[in-house]
Parts: C-alpha cells; structure tokens; sequence
C-alpha cells in the first residue's frame, strides 16, 4: 500500500470553499439520478420566500424567512414579536408561506429545525410531525427537524 502525503490547512478561503461546493455538487449530481434531472430546472435553484407582518405603524411585528428548492418549502425563521404572541399571527404567517410554496411555487412538502424552549408544540399543532431529534446540540438543548405534507 502507497501512504500519500497531505498537507493540512485551516482557515476561510471563500475561493477554496466554492470550488469544494461545485465539486461536491458534481459528484452528487453523477451519483444521483434525481439530482442529474433537477440540474438546469427552476426546481434547482434555491428561491427565497419572506412573509412580513406589519403593525398599524409599520413596524414589523413578526415574520418568516425561508426558500423553496426542489419542491420543498424550508422554513428558516420564524418570529412574532412578544406583544402579538398568542394572536394567531405565527399561524398566519406560517399558513401563507405554505399557501405560497404550495400554490405558486409547486412545493409538495415543508421542513424547519426549531430547539425544545422554542416552538415544537406549535410546529406540532400546524401539522408538523418530527422526523429528526439530536440531544445537546448545542449542549443542554435538544433540536428538532419536523416535516409537513402540503398537498
């Protein structure tokens, strides 16, 4: 057996990382045949979709970040600010993204994380069922991965 030699580096090197990802992408894409017929689709690209809600101000008062990829909506962050907390207004917010990936955008499903002190019981209570739970990341919290089907 031959023992190459490498040589170890660390650090950021945004040059290096986008040439790891568009290696990494075309090894995935040989590899799998879903991937090879998603490459040079609408589907392939990530889209961002951002619900907003204003107060009678204009202040923001909650809303939602996430994109679409592949059929998939990925809730990013969701937020309502203390004082519009138990209104409803997550739910809302929640429901029109869903609305907007499924009708406009082709989405099939949903995913999101969220912590235990966070939100799961309301993930929960829209339809979200847990798929994924990783203790003590970060240590003391437990994490949770969650789906939903929107068709």
């Amino acid at each position: 057996m031959v023992s190459l030699m490498f040589r170890i580096e660390t650090g950021d090197d945004k040059e290096r990382r986008d040439l790891l990802r568009r290696r990494l992408l075309d090894t995935n894409t040989a590899a799998s045949p879903v991937l090879r017929a998603l490459r040079g689709t609408p589907a392939e690209r990530e889209v961002p979709l951002h619900v907003w809600a204003l107060d009678g101000a204009g202040a923001l008062a909650g809303g939602l970040v996430g994109h679409t990829w592949a059929g998939w909506l990925h809730v990013t962050y969701l937020w309502v600010d203390d004082r519009h907390r138990g209104t409803g207004l997550g739910s809302r917010l929640l429901s029109e993204t869903e609305r907007i990936a499924r009708d406009e955008r082709g989405c099939g499903s949903a995913r999101l994380e969220t912590w235990d002190f966070q939100a799961p019981g309301f993930y929960r209570k829209q339809g979200y069922e847990v798929v994924a739970v990783i203790p003590d990341y970060p240590p003391g919290i437990t994490e949770y991965t969650l789906t939903k089907h929107l068709a």
